[in-house]
Formats: C-alpha cells, structure tokens, sequence
C-alpha cells in the first residue's frame, strides 16, 4: 500500500464534488475550488486519497507518496521505502489552497531576490458567516505564488492566538454579522484578542479586508474591530483596510493586489521593505500562466502622446485659485492618475491630489467634463483631439487644496437619510449555516445592479442641482433609499418612513434635470433610473394633486424636453391636456400676444385694443418668449418650494 504523505489542490478545479464524494475526511468543496480540510493526517486517508485523484476528471488532486513527489498518476513507491516513511509522515500545513512553486526573480532584480528568500509563509485567517471570506481566503491562495509566497490559510474556529506571534505575515478577512457581530466562527478568537492579557503582536505584519453590507448601520464593524486590535497588540499594517459592501469583487481584488504586494515584501527577518511593493507588484503580474489557471492580462503599452495638461489649483491659506499647464510627453495607455504621479513627482512636488488604489472611490476628478476615477481612466480615453486634457476637482464640493475637495457633505447627508436597514418577517430555510431568509434571484439581481456604482461620491457630483440646492440630498442618497425601499426583506414601517423621505422638499423632487446625470457613462444611467423609479413612486405617493404642483409636473416637462421656456404655450403645458382643451380660447388670445409678464400694466390693458380693430400683438410681445433656460432646475426648485408652501 502507498502511503500519502501530503495532498494539496493544484489550478484548474472544476468543483464536480468527486473527491468530496470519495474522501469527505480530507477533501471540502466549496463554490469555486476544493480545500483539504485542516488538521488532517494524510497517512490515515492514503487509497482513498489516491482513488479521489484518480477519479479527478481533470487531474488536480496532486499528492506525495513516501520517498516520492508524484501527482495523480504517480507510481507507487516500493514497499521497504513505505515502511520507512511511515513513522515520519509529514503533515501539510493547515489548509494549503493551492501546490505552492516559490516564484523566481530573474537577474538584476537582486533586492526583490532578497526578500523573497527564506520562510515566504503566510497565513490567511477566515471569519466567514455564509462562506464568502472563506471563499476569498481560498482565492489569496490561489495568487500566493506569484509573490513569492506560501499560503496557509485558516478558518478562525479552534485557532490558537498565542501562534499568530510567531507569524511574520498576517492577512485577516472577516465579514460582520447581523448589528456588528463577529460571524461564529470568529467569536472565541476575538474575544482572546480583545482580552487584556493577549499575546504581543510586535513582529508580525497585517492587513485586514472587512466584508459588510451598507444597509446595516455596523458597516464591516468586524473587519474594522480587528484592524485596530492587531494594531493596538503591536503588530503593523503594511496596506489599509478595505471596506467592502455586498458587491465585493471589485474592491476585494483591489485589496488583494496592494496587500498582497506589500505582505511579500516581509523578508524572512521580519522587515517590511515599502520601497519595493511596487516591484513586487510588477513582478506578480508578468505575462504568465496565473495562479488561477488564467493568462493574465497584459498591460497593453501605447505610445508617447504629446498633452497640454490644465490643472486647478487653490492655496485655501493664500485664498489664490487658478490653473497650472505644463506641456507633457506620457504613454497614453498610463492612467490620469499615472500623469499626476509623474507631475507630482517631476514638475511640482506641492501638487494636492487624492492617491490610492485605483479603484478607490474617494479619487474622484473632473476630466475633460467628465466625471471619473482617475486610476481607472486612460489618459488616450479622455484626451481631446487638440492634445489638451483639463484636469478639475468635483464642484458639488468645497476644495480643499487644488484637486481635494470636502466628500463630508455627501457623506453627511447619507447619514442624515438613515438608509439603516431595518428587517421584517419573510419566508426563511435552513441551510447549513442555519436559518436564512430567501429572496427570488431576480430581484436579488436588480437589487445589486441598481446599487452597482463605482463611486457614490462620484455619483453625488454629477447633478446640476446639488450645486445650486445644497439642502438637496443627491442623485447618491436618493438611489441608496430607493434601492433600500425595494427590497423586500425590509419592514413595511421603514418602507414608509424611507418613501417619506423621498417624498420631501429635499428629496427626489428637488432634482430637476436628469439629464446631466444620465450623460456620465455607465454609473449615470444607473443613478438616473432610479432617481426616475423614486420619482415616479414620489408623484405616485402624494398624487402629486397640489395646484403647484401640477405646474411642477407640465413645466418640468416643457423645460426639460426642448430646453426653451416658450411663455406662447406655457399655459397650455402647466394645464393639462384636459386643461388645453378647456381653454383654448385664451390659448387663441396668448398666441396673438396679450401675455402676463409682470411687466408694466398696460401691456395687460392691450388686448381691449382688439375692440377697435388694432392688432395689439405687433411689437408687443414680450422678450421672454422662445427664450432659452440656462439654469432651468433652478426655476423648478421655486416651483417646488411652492408646491410645499401652498
């Protein structure tokens, strides 16, 4: 008999629940890759290891017999090597997601080579409710090797606390439960963390990504309780936290990228070398077979483009705003964020801008009008054709200091509007998690598109109104409510207090024109379909039966849908078809000039002129008609105030 004396899940699981089927002791399944389970001995599962390999439909199971490195069709190792291995047997670490093969650095990458030499562990510990931070501890170790580093991942259940001080690198996932609790699975360990005679963290190094949901009032409250415990036991973070709400893909593969660049560049002493994640990260994304079985992508280079570069700038001490312009040479597939790296660093260290990763949502800019992410952004997708890129901050915030601007006022507003989530009774089943409410796919679909926006802040910046109704909420907050009053797990008494909301003076009625909106890409169309939906439900909600507001209705129409406010047939638009039809004798009358303008009153006094034959209407029409309307949502917010007035 062989003897198997390690096992691990090597690329390209296809999750068809064989091995699972075969060998349930030593092998768990889960949503896109098989584990092995922890503190499992190899040696007691030998043949039936061996028949899960064999009966892998794609070969991935891959094992070590005694004296033998071999893999799913390896030969079995002679009988007096057996008997000698079976009083060493080695255990594989705790869970190892994936074969590890210590990547290489080629020549002239000497300080790189040094790092990743010696111990490269590290250890990735879950705190998983539903199973998706054990899902994405499974996909760290996947991209482990190509950093150079062997991955030990754990489930936080049963975990000692006292072996995390011998750890040079630490990653922490965790999700946050219910009102800010810590899944179960993570309790015990916590509540050793927490405890006043924890262990010194000092030589470790860490960073934490924190899974939530905004609709709770806790957002990632775990996550955020054990990245400034480990930082209070002594331990040190080598990239920040991130947040991540129910779509989490984006930013949890954008935290992976920064801190699993920076955790790699923990040499074997135990030093952080920042000044190399950059290489590090260069290095993990080569053009090669990925840790995940994919080619990954390759950086498609562009051409040196000549662009004359416009940047605000505002000195808040001095008070002195005005614009800086440098003509430039820059590949043009570099990002916009690229482009005020290299200013910052080459032209005018005193350049203020907001840098992260790129796909952080506070980064927001104003590129050629258009509103964007600048690390997400081509500097040849924007460019103009006459070379000349104008770079501003966003203007429905106050600046800071050139291109930094004042997110609290979005911010403040959302907390303002309450958008807590707040349960009521629905139909439930057990799961093996326990019991968990259901929701039909579809809805649960149209719930997350409608709330797939890159960037709130981003999103609050693009209506007209905020600039000018700065008690209006934003096209942001009024989304986040509606989509919050559209699920359906939500209780029928913060259901009505959120269409309340909605329904108010600052609410979705005070936006006036959708239109500047719907313009930015992909995110304005999702952010003004709701703002139409909420709009709609609002109309919907109070009748929207008021004597003013029946103008609102009719004149936002006419305004928005040509542009022009033409006074000839305003009447016939803020009454009504009905209304038109009722009064077409006066319709007659305004067509042939006698108008009320609020000018001097004879121009109302003219039409009796009509008596005596004369055509009043020549050279009498007032200057307002046909006239074109600039801040048109301007003129819809009086009518607004109107309607709550009256």
């Amino acid at each position: 008999m062989s003897v198997v004396t390690k096992v691990w899940i090597d690329e390209g699981c296809i999750v068809c629940d064989a091995c699972e089927t075969i060998c349930p002791e030593v092998f768990e399944v889960i949503e896109d890759t098989c584990l092995i389970r922890d503190g499992v001995n190899p040696n007691d599962f030998s043949e039936d290891i061996i028949e899960a390999a064999e009966g892998c439909p794609v070969d991935v199971i891959i094992y070590e017999i005694a004296g033998a490195e071999g893999d799913a069709g390896a030969e079995e190792a002679p009988a007096e090597v057996e008997a000698e291995a079976a009083a060493t047997v080695e255990v594989a670490p705790a869970v190892v997601a994936a074969a590890v093969e210590v990547a290489t650095v080629g020549e002239g990458e000497g300080e790189l080579a040094a790092v990743m030499s010696g111990d490269r562990s590290v250890h990735v510990l879950f705190g998983s409710q539903s199973g998706n931070s054990e899902a994405l501890a499974a996909t760290v170790g996947k991209k482990a090797s190509a950093y150079g580093l062997e991955c030990h991942i754990h489930d936080m259940d049963g975990f000692d606390l006292a072996s995390m001080a011998s750890m040079k690198r630490i990653l922490i996932i965790c999700s946050t439960w219910g009102e800010g609790d810590m899944p179960d699975n993570a309790e015990d360990l916590w509540q050793a963390a927490k405890a006043d005679g924890a262990s010194s963290l000092s030589g470790t190094h860490f960073s934490v990504l924190a899974l939530g949901d905004t609709s709770y009032e806790f957002y990632c409250l775990s996550g955020i309780e054990w990245d400034t415990r480990l930082e209070e036991l002594g331990s040190t973070r080598v990239s920040s936290r991130v947040d991540c709400d129910v779509d989490y893909d984006a930013p949890a593969a954008a935290w992976m990228a920064e801190a699993m660049a920076a955790i790699a560049c923990v040499d074997d002493s135990g030093t952080f070398h920042a000044d190399l994640v950059d290489a590090m990260k260069a290095h993990a994304s080569g053009d090669t077979i990925g840790a995940s079985g994919d080619m990954a992508v390759a950086n498609v280079a562009q051409p040196e483009i000549q662009v004359t570069v416009s940047i605000f700038r505002y000195d808040a001490i001095s008070g002195a705003a005005g614009t800086d312009t440098w003509a430039c040479a820059i590949p043009g597939h570099h990002s916009v964020l690229d482009l005020l790296r290299t200013l910052k660093a080459t032209q005018d260290g005193s350049l203020t801008f907001r840098d992260g990763a790129d796909s952080d949502p506070s980064t927001g800019l104003m590129v050629n009008s258009r509103l964007v992410l600048p690390g997400q952004v081509r500097i040849s997708d924007c460019i103009r054709g006459d070379g000349t890129l104008r770079i501003e901050p966003l203007s429905a915030y106050e600046v800071i200091r050139d291109l930094v601007t004042d997110l609290s006022s979005y911010e403040n507003k959302r907390a303002a509007a309450e958008p807590w989530f707040v349960g009521g009774e629905r139909e439930g089943a057990y799961i093996d998690q326990g019991l968990v409410g259901v929701m039909d796919a579809s809805v649960a679909t149209t719930l997350h598109a409608s709330n797939d926006i890159s960037s709130q802040s981003l999103l609050h910046a693009s209506s007209d109104t905020v600039q000018f109704n700065h008690d209006y909420m934003g096209p942001a907050v009024v989304g986040q409510l509606w989509n919050r009053s559209c699920d359906p797990r939500l209780s029928d008494k913060a259901r009505e207090r959120i269409l309340t909301t909605l329904c108010g003076i600052n609410g979705v009625k005070a936006e006036a024109d959708m239109a500047s909106i719907s313009r930015q890409g992909r995110m304005g169309a999702i952010g003004a379909g709701n703002l139409l939906e909420a709009k709609n439900a609002a109309l919907g909600k109070d009748s929207f039966t008021g004597r003013h507001g029946k103008h609102v209705w009719w004149f936002t129409w006419t305004v928005k849908s040509s542009g022009i406010l033409n006074e000839t047939i305003l009447a016939m638009q803020t009454m009504g078809p009905l209304g038109m039809v009722k009064n077409i004798p006066q319709m007659v009358r305004m067509s042939a000039g006698f108008t009320r303008t609020g000018g001097p009153i004879m121009r109302d006094k003219q039409s009796y002129l009509a008596a005596f034959g004369i055509p009043a209407s020549i050279g009498k029409l007032p200057p307002l008609v046909n006239t074109s309307i600039d801040n048109h949502h301007e003129v819809v917010a009086l009518f607004n105030a109107f309607d709550k007035r009256f």
